[in-house]
């Protein structure tokens, strides 16, 4: 990028002026750290120069944004094409209630829907279950059959409206309940859009929402690969998700490294099922979280699209859409606080704003009550307002990647891959991702990151505004959401009243169809689809899996 004249010119300019300027600064007033370090603990330098980056090839390295290798964005135009999805996360109580506040979203000027499940419904079972005994509608909304799925979307145009859906080990059910409620509206499935979340690896090694034994849901999940290419074309069959990675406390390097990871071992899975890489790949999507650190997140994500992009290159992809990383950002939950929660409004404007000059596709803002309940419908509507003043007023979507050639960024998106890459070589040493899971590896990992950053707080390295400094005694005065106590008892009684109405005969033969083929190796969506049209439950058509396929249970690994 520079001759060879001009950066020795700086590198002897950089020593005079740390000679000179720098250092008889730091003699007279000593920095307030001994060093500074970035979350994921990669050390930073007091200025960056053309001399940190003169090994970076412009074209091959950098590019344009819209080619390869995406560094700079997967579409030309970005945002003077289109303003990101405005998706805001939402999902509590019953079907009802989630409409109510899905309607309230559309009319503020949210821009896609995207749904939270409750417990037992991310873990196969009905309301009415045992094991979903007080957890109904606690942190999503509950959805046991096609009936709660018609409920939750009635008055939504599903094909005018993108859906997204963070739903893992029952994916396929959940999603055969969406196109089926399509279908039931006169809607073609080949216009509906949206996501399904469908990413068990990363249960396995961070939030923990898993049913099945790894080989059976990479199995389910090939099979929504397959499904989705052929007769749902608009869905994204999977978001590979770094987001509960990173809530787990995972740095970002990690998350960045551990992600990609598990996209890869999904395209190599659906590959060795004989499906091409330019069929699927262009219908992958993924989800990374938006944390405190402002440029890491920026360079995390530029580095993401690039590593994407030669690794899918690499393994044969020849469409440009097939090495687009496309992703939705959520900004980071777990650095909300309760103490002065109305200041999480800045941390979530400062996250999103990263979000946005990293390039993503779609965007949720964490509501300002959320470490207290789930969101009020003014917590929401704030949340929403920070994206639209970031789109509208502050001029950031102008230009496509405006950090784009700082020799700080540019720097710190190399550090990051290079980080990302000894991941890669540790976990290929290991056997793998799934062994690797097996062998505890990501989760130790995650648990001594989530460890130091702990400490880090309690001993005041690491200053969280209102918790370890500037605390204060308040009084909250934030009004906090209560959801409907009849709930529980009017969804229980609704599965009561379908399955004495339905056609039971026709459920019983559907589940037993469904037995077969999961015995066999076929796909499994079609027959899916046949046990969610006649109203066999999400808990019945999940049982019938586990009878199958079994159930995992993690290794106590020490």
């Amino acid at each position: 990028m520079f001759d060879k004249k001009m950066l020795k010119e700086i590198r002897e300019h950089e020593k005079q002026w740390e000679e000179n300027c720098y250092r008889p600064l730091t003699e007279r007033k000593p920095e307030r750290k001994p060093k500074f370090k970035n979350l994921s603990d990669i050390e930073i330098k007091p200025v960056y120069l053309p001399t940190d980056i003169e090994d970076v090839d412009y074209l091959k390295d950098i590019g344009f944004p819209g080619e390869y290798p995406f560094l700079r964005g997967i579409h030309a135009t970005m945002y003077r094409g289109r303003i990101w999805t405005m998706r805001q996360f939402a999902g509590f109580g019953t079907a009802e209630e989630t409409n109510k506040r899905y309607k309230y979203l559309l009319a503020h000027g949210e821009t896609g829907l995207s749904v939270a499940f409750d417990y037992p419904t991310l873990y196969g079972y009905d309301t009415d279950h045992p094991f979903a005994r007080g957890e109904f509608g606690k942190c999503g909304v509950a959805v046991s059959s096609l009936k709660d799925m018609e409920i939750l979307f009635d008055g939504i145009p599903l094909d005018k409206i993108t859906t997204s859906m963070t739903i893992n080990g029952p994916a396929a059910i959940i999603w055969a309940m969406y196109i089926a409620n399509a279908e039931n509206q006169g809607i073609d499935k080949k216009l509906i859009g949206g996501t399904i979340q469908n990413d068990i690896l990363k249960e396995y090694i961070a939030q923990k929402s898993f049913i099945f034994p790894p080989e059976s849901s990479m199995r389910l999940i090939v099979d929504t690969f397959e499904y989705g290419f052929k007769y749902v074309p608009k869905w994204n069959t999977i978001s590979i998700s770094g987001y509960h990675i990173r809530e787990a406390g995972s740095t970002a390097v990690q998350e960045l490294a551990f992600t990609l990871l598990d996209g890869l071992e999904y395209v190599k899975a659906a590959m060795a099922r004989g499906l091409e890489i330019d069929q699927f790949a262009p219908r992958l999507s993924f989800f990374f979280n938006a944390h405190n650190d402002f440029f890491e997140e920026i360079a995390k994500y530029r580095a993401a699209r690039r590593i994407w992009a030669r690794e899918l290159k690499k393994l044969g992809a020849k469409k440009p859409r097939s090495m687009y990383m496309r992703f939705h950002t959520q900004t980071a939950g777990c650095t909300l606080t309760a103490q002065q929660p109305e200041i999480n409004i800045v941390r979530v404007t400062i996250q999103a704003l990263a979000a946005v000059l990293g390039g993503t596709q779609s965007l949720h803002t964490n509501s300002m009550d959320e470490a207290l309940a789930l969101p009020s419908e003014k917590a929401v509507r704030i949340a929403l307002r920070t994206q639209q003043i970031i789109a509208e007023e502050s001029g950031v979507t102008n230009t496509v990647d405006p950090l784009g050639g700082s020799y700080y960024i540019e720097w710190l998106t190399d550090k990051m891959e290079e980080e990302a890459y000894k991941y890669f070589d540790r976990v290929e040493k290991l056997g793998g991702v799934i062994p690797a899971i097996e062998k505890g590896f990501f989760q130790k990992e995650i648990a001594e990151a989530a460890y130091r950053y702990q400490k880090e707080i309690d001993e005041e390295k690491r200053i969280i505004v209102g918790v370890n400094r500037y605390q204060i005694e308040e009084d909250l005065e934030i009004p906090l959401l209560k959801m409907d106590e009849k709930g529980e008892e009017r969804q229980i009684n609704r599965l009561k009243k379908l399955r004495k109405e339905r056609d039971n005969a026709k459920v019983q033969r559907n589940l037993e169809r469904l037995r077969k083929a999961a015995e066999g190796d076929e796909n499994l969506m079609p027959y899916i689809l046949d046990c969610v049209h006649s109203y066999a439950t999400l808990g019945e058509t999940c049982q019938v899996l586990r009878e199958v396929f079994g159930e995992y249970k993690e290794p106590i690994i020490y």
